[in-house]
């Protein structure tokens, strides 16, 4: 078990993923520091109730993300920009709320290989559809990527997945939260099954003469 400084907000970061944060509350500006100072890591959580700001401490998911702190702008009254990366996933099994900010003791875990043959099957889906997804959104943006560069480990596929998917808070917090490499690499399969097919078509809007009727909202 270990004792790890909490950053309550609005986002879900997953291992491997970057993010920059406007330090500017005297809490956080206290406990990044800290964190320099002390070449320590923050957590990230999900917020689950409150306010990400200028307010009285939200409440958060039990579990969230490590961020190492990678760069640090300082700027005037002590504010700072800093980025940050995705490390390691935790769960929280007791806060301590006396100082200004949130401590979690926290223990580590990652998704378990907890069944072999699935999760290879799985994993090779995924990087279809992952490069079907790319494809698509290139082909819009009049861009390119390097299909090489896409990776076959399993595991490391279901960390970029994680990342490069577009969804409401809720679904990446269940993605985050799964304890099964298998289950995720499936879970993650649907979505992306749905995605693609979903992108395809808003990319490729029917013609004019299309017609399907009367559209009810029930």
């Amino acid at each position: 078990m270990a004792r790890l400084p909490l950053f309550p907000l609005n986002t879900v970061l997953f291992p491997g993923m970057q993010i920059k944060l406007h330090i500017f509350e005297a809490r956080y500006k206290l406990m990044i520091n800290q964190c320099i100072d002390a070449n320590q890591a923050f957590g990230v959580v999900l917020i689950k109730q409150g306010r990400e700001a200028l307010g009285p401490i939200p409440r958060p998911f039990s579990v969230g993300c490590t961020a190492a702190i990678s760069e640090v702008q300082r700027l005037p009254l002590g504010r700072m920009n800093i980025t940050a990366v995705g490390q390691r996933r935790f769960c929280i099994n007791a806060i301590e709320s006396s100082s200004p900010f949130l401590l979690g003791d926290v223990d580590f875990f990652s998704p378990s290989e907890d069944e072999p043959e699935l999760i290879q099957r799985y994993g090779a889906f995924l990087r279809a559809l992952i490069l079907r997804y790319l494809k698509i959104l290139s082909s819009s943006e009049d861009a390119s990527f390097n299909p090489e560069r896409i990776p076959h480990r399993p595991r490391t596929l279901a960390q970029i997945a994680s990342i490069l998917l577009q969804a409401e808070n809720a679904q990446k917090q269940e993605l985050l939260s799964m304890r099964s490499l298998s289950r995720l690499l499936a879970t993650l399969v649907e979505i992306y099954r749905l995605e693609t097919a979903l992108l395809s078509v808003r990319l490729s809007p029917p013609g004019k003469e299309f017609n399907i009727g009367p559209f009810s909202r029930n």
